[in-house]
């Protein structure tokens, strides 16, 4: 009878053993996230329901830091600008760009106090400027120096992160900050700035999604997945702004009014890495060339995996 019940046991132990070895075996996607965007996009739209895997969420104030994780392989992904990319690449991060958005640019901004005397970039001469450096805040102050002749010599930069960069504007220890959304929205909406110059005809409003070399390698079904998710949680966001707005003000913490402010007017687009996004990224290293924030010639092409195209 102990024979029997012991054959028996081991049986029921055979027959759970696959169960148990797929529920061990289950992917874990590593996630950053800047200002937690793209998390209250997907929780929004219910695109988080029903993954067949893992997301472990990590939350950066900037691209940089979220860069530098990506860099040490502590994230698989994550959404980046095409400056502070291409920055991190320039250093040698083996990350690569799988997919592509475009973004109306006004709210990558040169902010100033809101009773600034300062009217237009051509009075930042002579003045401090606080951003990230190699960021696309670090981006479009230099190109809005060059767009009035001036240069990054003009002017007095201070590299802080956003929260730093914001306070030293606000106790007026710089008289400008560059930032990016939901920074900006979030400073005029509190009446802390207004826009200086913003940056339509400045900025190519290309933003990506990076992943490692590792993770495009072993979790290629999932990115591919979540990039599909994405762009059907944007298509969603666009008809209902207003249940989108709140969740993404709930996720990071902001007011409603400045969260559906930066995301009505960005009008962002997801789209297929084409000629014309190569293109730009490369108009954008080789300002960043010019400029001496990097030191040699980065052809981009070697910098995207076209191998997961939207769906048709």
């Amino acid at each position: 009878m102990q024979r029997r019940t012991f054959q028996q046991f081991l049986s029921a132990v055979a027959f759970l053993s696959p169960a148990l070895g797929h529920t061990q075996t289950r992917a874990v996607v590593r996630a950053g996230d800047q200002k937690g965007g793209l998390r209250a996009l997907l929780e929004a739209a219910g695109e988080l329901k029903g993954l067949p895997y893992d997301i472990q969420w990590t939350e950066f104030p900037a691209a940089a830091p979220l860069a530098e994780a990506l860099n040490a392989d502590a994230v698989d992904f994550g959404p980046i600008g095409d400056a502070p990319l291409l920055f991190s690449l320039a250093a040698g991060s083996r990350v690569k760009a799988f997919a592509v958005n475009r973004s109306d640019p006004y709210g990558t901004a040169i902010l100033v106090a809101p009773n600034s005397p300062l009217k237009d970039a051509s009075s930042l001469k002579g003045k401090s400027v606080a951003t990230n450096r190699g960021s696309i805040g670090h981006f479009v102050t230099l190109k809005a120096l060059a767009s009035v002749g001036l240069k990054a010599e003009d002017i007095s930069l201070r590299f802080l992160a956003p929260p730093d960069a914001k306070l030293a504007l606000t106790q007026g220890s710089v008289d400008a900050w560059a930032t990016w959304e939901p920074y900006t929205a979030l400073a005029e909406t509190g009446g802390h700035a207004r826009v200086l110059v913003n940056g339509r005809n400045l900025w190519s409003g290309l933003s990506f999604l990076a992943a490692t070399d590792n993770a495009l390698r072993d979790k290629r079904n999932q990115l591919q997945d979540l990039q599909q998710r994405i762009v059907r949680a944007q298509a969603w966001a666009t008809q209902h702004p207003a249940e989108f707005s709140a969740t993404l003000a709930r996720i990071i913490g902001i007011p409603a009014e400045a969260a559906r402010l930066q995301f009505e007017r960005r009008q962002t687009r997801w789209q297929s890495i084409d000629t014309q996004v190569v293109a730009d990224q490369q108009r954008t290293a080789d300002f960043y060339l010019d400029a001496g924030l990097i030191k040699q010639k980065l052809d981009v092409r070697a910098t995207f995996d076209t191998g997961l195209p939207l769906a048709a």
